[in-house]
């Protein structure tokens, strides 16, 4: 599983973002690759879910064919656990 945590520039928030997910996959005993990218190259990355602010995800929704999850705070594991169990129960389901 490929996730990809997007911001608009794609090197500030969005690793802040990775390193969070990174933590919480782990907590989770999930492995997935992580990158972080520009909201641009975002639609043209292959991955199975994006994260990215609530602000990005109307754009993408309309570039990108994945499921796209909006995360108010990076650096909230608890925000982000609860967003990647939405996540994996829907790309499981």
């Amino acid at each position: 599983m490929k996730i990809l945590a997007v911001c608009g520039f794609g090197v500030g928030s969005s690793l802040i973002l990775k390193m969070t997910i990174e933590k919480v996959l782990r907590e989770l005993n999930v492995t997935a690759e992580v990158e972080n990218t520009d909201v641009t190259s975002a639609g043209s990355t292959p991955c199975d879910a994006i994260l990215t602010s609530k602000e990005l995800y109307d754009n993408l929704r309309s570039s990108c064919s994945c499921p796209i999850y909006p995360v108010k705070h990076y650096m909230n594991k608890q925000e982000v656990k609860s967003v990647l169990e939405t996540m994996l129960s829907e790309i499981n389901a």
